[in-house]
């Protein structure tokens, strides 16, 4: 077998979403072709590039060898052709991009707004990833940033596309002082008789998996404070002690509150890059892609907490 770049797109996208059935959801595989895949792609290296645990698959330290040269073979692979797919826009004038909640969304543009011609990108804000799929359908909106969950994957028309960018564990902030600061992880149901802080329906299955989950574990938040607002904001008021909240891997921690790994990660979430198809070329979405996942890497590689969940065990 000769090493191509989709084999390197395989081993990636199995990293980022720590599980080779939701890697095959990504890449629109059936779990048995990606499995088959994965089985060629280690006889051609003569060794596992990941080994199997109790969460899903972590990589070997072969794997993080491979991982990492094949990143950044994918990064110039896919900067070849930027420049020109971002001059034309795909007979767009300006690009509309929106984006919910996501910490992925400033990398991105820094990286877009060094691309593309002054004043071509538009960039809003839309909370709810249900109201960001209507925009793309409507015609309203030319790409996003959004989020879903596994087993609810984001469900759209025919006219829009979407492409996962990672799948991450969900993490808990804590304030700096709480009783399980000493702890490298921590179990939900360790903070059953906590107040919650929770952010609203986002329209594809959030705070839903967030209460099933916390059923799972056997209790009901005691508490819940249902918030919308600045990041700064809430870690401001974890550090007061006014309450707890999950939070995304990639959370850079103010000081005064600290973010834990869960136990058992019962709780997952996937960022992905969702775009109109007649507005937006295959050039350009994979622009907008790998600008995406480069933000991504970049975030994840300044967060500790996340570094220690991905090496434990």
């Amino acid at each position: 077998m000769d090493l191509e770049l989709r084999h390197l797109r395989v081993l990636c996208a199995i990293a980022d979403s720590g599980s080779v059935s939701r890697a095959a959801a990504v890449l629109g595989y059936s779990q048995p072709a990606m499995s088959t895949q994965l089985q060629r792609i280690e006889q051609f290296f003569g060794v596992a590039l990941f080994e199997r645990n109790a969460c899903g698959v972590e990589a070997t330290r072969r794997g993080v060898e491979v991982l990492t040269q094949a990143r950044d073979v994918l990064a110039r692979a896919d900067a070849i052709g930027r420049c020109p797919a971002l001059e034309s826009m795909g007979g767009l004038r300006r690009l509309r991009l929106a984006a919910t909640n996501s910490p992925v969304l400033p990398g991105m543009v820094a990286r877009l707004r060094s691309l593309m011609p002054e004043d071509a990108l538009k960039v809003g804000s839309v909370y709810a990833v249900s109201e960001i799929v209507e925009l793309l359908e409507q015609g309203e909106l030319d790409a996003a940033i959004g989020v879903d969950y596994p087993g609810r994957e984001l469900r759209h028309a025919a006219t829009v596309g979407h492409r996962g960018i990672a799948t991450e564990p969900t993490f808990v902030a804590v304030p700096a002082r709480h009783r399980l600061r000493h702890r490298a992880e921590v179990a939900l149901a360790d903070f059953a008789e906590e107040a919650w802080f929770v952010t609203p329906d986002d329209g594809v299955g959030w705070p839903g998996v967030f209460y099933a989950a916390c059923a799972e574990a056997g209790f009901t938040p005691a508490a819940v404070h249902e918030y919308l607002g600045e990041q700064l904001q809430l870690q401001y008021m974890i550090a007061d002690g006014l309450g707890v909240a999950v939070v995304q891997a990639a959370t850079r921690p103010i000081p005064g509150v600290l973010v834990k790994p869960l136990t058992g990660t019962p709780l997952w979430c996937r960022y992905l890059l969702a775009w109109r198809r007649e507005n937006v070329t295959d050039a350009l979405a994979e622009v907008l892609f790998s600008s995406a996942a480069a933000s991504y890497r970049d975030l994840i590689a300044k967060a500790p907490h996340f570094q220690t969940w991905t090496s434990r065990g």
